[in-house]
């Protein structure tokens, strides 16, 4: 096997900044961003108004900060695991161009920025339970990045970790609102897509976390088994996303041409692994994914924002 020599070291703040960018994958960021968008719009309509100006920026200054602890410990915890990864193994941390520490102070400055904004509910709403709740979303997101240490389901695992996007927005922007069914499936929906795409990501390492140990499922159950539970989670992912249309009196035709099409995207994406391929992961995981959050939220947003023109 052929050892990569260790990096130089990077020694500039922004040069570091940018390494810790690059690694934590801030592109990533498009799988859940648009669904805690759309949870805003919906709680927000739900009570026949459009979010503020101030909810909106915070939500997306939460969702960065908790993505970027969330990364940062994944990062951290599994630095000894890529080293041994032809794949992984260039990162910043195993390739020696971060320290430890530099991560880790990133890591603990973002955990209190987030827990600082998720207070900014509380000034702007007179809502106590974001601030409240901040340092148990962190934990849970925190959690992920253990758990292929001992359980195959760390697929779902991300998946739920994920899901707390939309749930999370809605108990900043009206808390009522998970009284009724429509967060739920939004959060049911975002829980089996992740964690099914996240299964056929897993394609990539199927020797290396058979190596280690590590509980992936492809890994554990074998590719054939793990692509049909892929395939079963993105089957519950889409009866979610059409309970969704049917139930929140918010969305019309549109937001359903919108699933339909995301549905389409996702038995695209199983046809291009389908016998175990592994050539297009990156397509597969990146690209269509990236186009099925994208295209959800920002049809669901705009029938929220439709319902509410008809309705004035």
């Amino acid at each position: 096997m052929t050892v990569t020599p260790p990096a130089k070291p990077i020694e500039t703040l922004a040069g570091k900044l940018a390494a810790v960018a690059g690694d934590i994958k801030l592109s990533h960021t498009v799988f859940a961003m648009p669904f805690a968008l759309l949870a805003t719009f919906l709680a927000a309509g739900s009570t026949q108004r459009l979010p503020g100006f101030s909810e909106f920026g915070l939500i997306v200054l939460c969702m960065f900060l908790a993505r970027t602890v969330a990364m940062t410990v994944n990062r951290l915890a599994d630095a000894g695991l890529d080293s041994s990864n032809p794949r992984t193994a260039g990162r910043a941390l195993p390739s020696g161009q971060l320290d430890k520490r530099f991560v880790i102070v990133t890591t603990v400055f973002c955990a209190a920025a987030f827990i600082a904004a998720a207070g900014g509910f509380w000034f702007v709403r007179g809502n106590p339970w974001p601030v409240i709740l901040s340092p148990v979303v962190l934990a849970y997101l925190a959690g992920y990045s253990y758990s292929k240490r001992f359980t195959w389901l760390c697929h779902v695992y991300l998946g739920t970790a994920l899901a707390l996007s939309p749930i999370a927005a809605v108990i900043a922007i009206e808390p009522e609102y998970l009284g009724v069914m429509e967060p739920w499936l939004l959060a049911g929906m975002v829980a089996c897509w992740v964690g099914g795409f996240d299964v056929i990501y897993a394609l990539q390492d199927v020797e290396h976390d058979r190596s280690l140990g590590l509980y992936s499922m492809p890994a554990k159950l074998g590719v054939g088994k793990a692509l049909w539970v892929s395939r079963a989670l993105h089957t519950v992912a889409a009866g979610c996303l059409l309970m969704l249309w049917r139930t929140s009196p918010q969305f019309s035709g549109g937001f359903l041409a919108a699933a339909v099409l995301a549905i389409v995207l996702l038995v695209i994406e199983h046809a291009l692994v389908w016998r175990s391929k592994r050539h297009h992961i990156n397509v597969a995981f990146l690209t269509i994914n990236g186009v099925v959050s994208l295209l959800l939220g920002a049809v669901g947003i705009a029938e929220v924002v439709r319902a509410l023109t008809v309705q004035a």
